[in-house]
């Protein structure tokens, strides 16, 4: 069975027919390779009369998914070659990341979280529990939680090009939670961060329970977040400054090439 296949005595999920178009073209110019093809095998292969290939093409041009060829053929363009390379970018670097949180949880003693920020939210990317201390957290990977409420979420707000008047944007999304955040906590939080290199929160993403976090960047970019999660009563400022210092000594050597730590 196909993905787009329905099961038995189920209807099939309705299509877009331009959305559906475009996809199918850009799967046969992919087919295609490098040479690209000419509209006429293009509208063959896809089963498309040549008009509606012609204007679907324009529109995918226009945002460079597609591009015409010195020899009049159709190829992907750099729009399409991108997406790509950005998913391959992200798996390889979350992957060469396992080394670092590994030994920076085995060091701290910790669980350690990698995340990212997708809309108003983290996503846990990756968990690593330390070998001899289990710590009762309800995070799992691919789970989501506001960005606002997170140790991950307040670095990548730190490290990323954000005025403080912007922050009250960030807040929304927790004022349905067990623990909506204020714009001024916020800013008290990325305030520190930028001038520490460190992100916290205290209970106020799970009952009980503390983080510390600092931002990830490849091309000067912060891309994902990596933090030390305790329970509340063990993470004083102490911890916090000792955890903060473990992340600088222990990431930097193990981190994938191009990948550094966000700095003050």
């Amino acid at each position: 069975m196909t993905p787009t296949d329905s099961s038995p005595g189920e209807a099939a999920p309705p299509r877009v027919e331009a959305i559906d178009r475009a996809l199918t073209l850009l799967t046969v110019l992919a087919d295609a390779g490098p040479a690209g093809s000419s509209l006429s095998d293009l509208a063959s292969a896809a089963g498309l009369n040549k008009s509606t290939v012609h204007r679907a093409l324009g529109t995918l041009a226009a945002r460079t998914f597609t591009i015409k060829l010195p020899d009049g053929n159709h190829a992907l363009g750099p729009a399409a070659l991108s997406l790509g390379s950005r998913f391959s970018s992200r798996q390889h670097l979350l992957q060469a990341l396992r080394p670092a949180i590994f030994e920076l949880s085995r060091t701290a003693n910790e669980l350690v979280h990698v995340g990212s920020w997708e809309g108003g939210d983290i996503i846990y990317l990756d968990k690593v529990e330390p070998p001899s201390r289990t710590i009762r957290v309800w995070s799992v990977v691919g789970q989501r939680v506001p960005l606002a409420s997170t140790a991950l979420g307040r670095a990548l707000i730190a490290a990323s090009p954000i005025d403080y008047d912007q922050l009250p944007a960030f807040v929304r999304n927790t004022a349905t939670t067990d623990h909506p955040v204020s714009a001024e906590r916020l800013r008290e939080v990325v305030e520190h961060c930028r001038q520490n290199g460190y992100s916290y929160e205290y209970e106020e993403n799970e009952p009980g329970i503390a983080c510390i976090g600092v931002a990830l960047l490849h091309a000067d970019t912060a891309f994902a977040a990596v933090s030390i999660t305790a329970p509340a009563n063990r993470m004083t400022r102490q911890r916090q400054e000792e955890l903060a210092k473990m992340v600088q000594s222990v990431l930097p050597p193990l981190l994938p090439e191009g990948v550094t730590l966000f700095k003050p």
